[in-house]
């Protein structure tokens, strides 16, 4: 379910119950009939500071990430995405599904609905450094399906949210996929290859990020090299050599930071002790001490060599979020997402989880994208160190952070250069 290659946008799609978005100026126009009548969205008190909650998103990350990682492959997930899909459906889910979910989110719905509106509130956008992102909802006009209008105001008010009511069938599904790949800059084409008869409706989040480094590699400094697998194989690789000023030392693994344009948004990759795997590596992370080391790094010279790449990974993500604790979403049976609405059908539950991922790194930058599709259906300290040398020439995790809240909103592995 992983592939290979590389962009940076994310989107993050959530199929749950069948909605729609609203593009305006000369984006695309969607024929879907507009809900947005009557419910616009209610003012919001933006949190002024984060620091109470990043230590829980950040922790979130790593379960995710652990969770999801597979020995000897490439590994990247945008860990923001998938937060955003399943806190706008969380605002329909109620009783024991409902507190599933905030345990595998690790905060209640109401505080997530709040710190989310608040990181979007504050996202710096400018020709050198963009973090975007965009929510929809996109529901079934079938009249079996009732929609409640209280679940689509809660994500309107904290996600703005455009809500469409649209036939579910291969036009809406086109449309909803033109809404990704431009929502993304068109680094993920597409995320629905069909709307399934059973489903009801679609939570998206789309997000995009593209940077700009703050020192960008010169052609001189862009070598050829070898890159080792954990079997011993040979790859060739390009090589960009520099040299940075802000280390990262654990246990198991020693890294560096590498700023993008105002220092906003970092890349930070971390490259495990001799006799160390990755997989080992990630099994050792946890989001607390993660939380501390990105908020408490060591400054020192470090001269660095990164290897250009490229990486794509897809991932159905509903064996990973059961292992998490999140059961009863799952279950037709059991699930409970009455707040969202109701189908003549029967009970609607999450259907599956789909993620897709992209990331291209080089000379002058990032660009990275994401998805993910939760699809709902019906059925009954400043310390000065002594210089390092930290040379990415074998696997290692790598991440991009928001250098402020110091959250991890893309985190990975590079096991194999080649795919």
């Amino acid at each position: 379910m992983k592939n290979s290659r590389v962009f940076l946008v994310l989107v993050s799609l959530l199929l749950v119950c069948a909605t729609a978005f609203n593009l305006s100026g000369c984006t695309m126009q969607v024929k879907a009939k507009d809900l947005m009548e009557g419910i616009s969205p209610n003012s919001v008190n933006a949190l002024g500071n984060l620091n109470a909650y990043n230590a829980a998103v950040t922790d979130f990350a790593v379960r995710l990430f652990k969770a999801s990682e597979e020995d000897g492959k490439n590994t990247l997930i945008s860990p923001l995405s998938v937060l955003c899909a399943l806190a706008m459906t969380a605002n329909g889910a109620g009783s024991e599904t409902l507190e599933e979910m905030e345990a595998v989110l690790g905060m209640s719905k109401d505080a997530l609905n709040l710190y989310l509106y608040s990181y979007m509130s504050n996202l710096p956008s400018n020709e050198k450094n963009k973090l975007s992102l965009a929510n929809s909802i996109w529901f079934t006009e079938d009249e079996r399906f009732t929609v409640s209008k209280d679940f689509l105001q809660t994500n309107a008010d904290y996600y703005g949210a455009d809500i469409y009511k649209a036939p579910f069938n291969d036009k809406t599904c086109k449309e909803i996929n033109k809404w990704v790949k431009q929502k993304t800059d068109s680094m993920i084409p597409e995320i629905l290859d069909e709307i399934p008869t059973e489903a009801v409706m679609y939570l998206i989040n789309a997000l995009a990020f593209e940077a700009e480094w703050h020192k960008i590699y010169e052609k001189d400094q862009v070598r050829n090299g070898e890159f080792t697998k954990e079997d011993g194989t040979k790859q060739r690789a390009e090589f960009m050599y520099g040299t940075e000023g802000t280390c990262l030392e654990d246990e198991k693994a020693s890294g560096f930071v590498k700023y993008y344009k105002d220092g906003k948004y970092a890349f930070v990759a971390m490259l495990p002790d001799e006799g160390v795997t990755v997989s080992e590596y990630v099994a050792s992370l946890d989001g607390e001490s993660l939380n501390a080391m990105l908020a408490n790094p060591g400054y020192t010279t470090v001269f660095t060599a990164m290897p250009k790449f490229e990486t794509e990974y897809s991932v159905e993500m509903d064996e990973v979020l059961k292992g998490m604790g999140m059961i009863s979403a799952f279950s037709a049976d059991n699930a409970d997402f009455k707040a969202l609405g109701t189908s003549e059908r029967g009970n609607i539950y999450i259907n599956r989880v789909l993620h897709r991922t992209y990331i291209s790194v080089g000379e002058k930058g990032t660009r990275a994208g994401a998805t993910t599709v939760v699809e709902m259906n019906d059925e009954a300290a400043m310390e000065t160190l002594e210089p390092k040398e930290i040379y990415l020439d074998r696997p290692f995790v790598y991440m991009l952070i928001d250098s402020e809240n110091k959250i991890p909103f893309f985190i990975g592995t590079m096991t194999d250069i080649e795919k």
